[in-house]
C-alpha cells in the first residue's frame, strides 16, 4: 500500500520534488494552451511555473504553509484546466 504524507510530513526532498513535478505539469498544460489558443492561461502557468522553480528551495525549506498554498493554487489552475478540456490538443505540424 502507498503512503500518504501531508507535506508538513514531508522531507525537504520530498517537497522539493513535488514543488518541481506541479511546475512540470503547469509548463505541460501551458504548451496545450497556447495549442488551443488560449494565451493568458498558458502566460499564467508558466508564470507560475518559473516563480515555483526559482522559489523552490524556500518553499521546500521552512516555509510549508506558503508551499502548501503555492501547490494549491497551481493544482486548482491544473484541474480547472483539465475540466475544460480534458482531451488535450494534437498539433499537426509535418517535419
Amino acid at each position: 500500500m502507498v503512503g500518504y504524507k501531508t507535506i508538513d510530513e514531508m522531507t525537504y526532498g520530498e517537497r522539493e520534488e513535488i514543488l518541481f513535478a506541479v511546475a512540470d505539469t503547469l509548463e505541460v498544460s501551458a504548451r496545450e494552451a497556447l495549442l488551443e489558443g488560449e494565451k493568458a492561461f498558458a502566460l499564467n502557468s508558466q508564470t507560475m511555473a518559473a516563480t515555483i522553480r526559482v522559489n523552490a528551495d524556500e518553499l521546500a525549506g521552512e516555509n510549508v504553509d506558503a508551499a502548501s498554498s503555492v501547490l494549491e493554487q497551481a493544482m486548482n489552475m491544473i484541474v480547472e484546466f483539465r475540466k475544460e478540456r480534458p482531451y488535450p490538443a494534437q498539433s499537426f505540424l509535418i517535419h
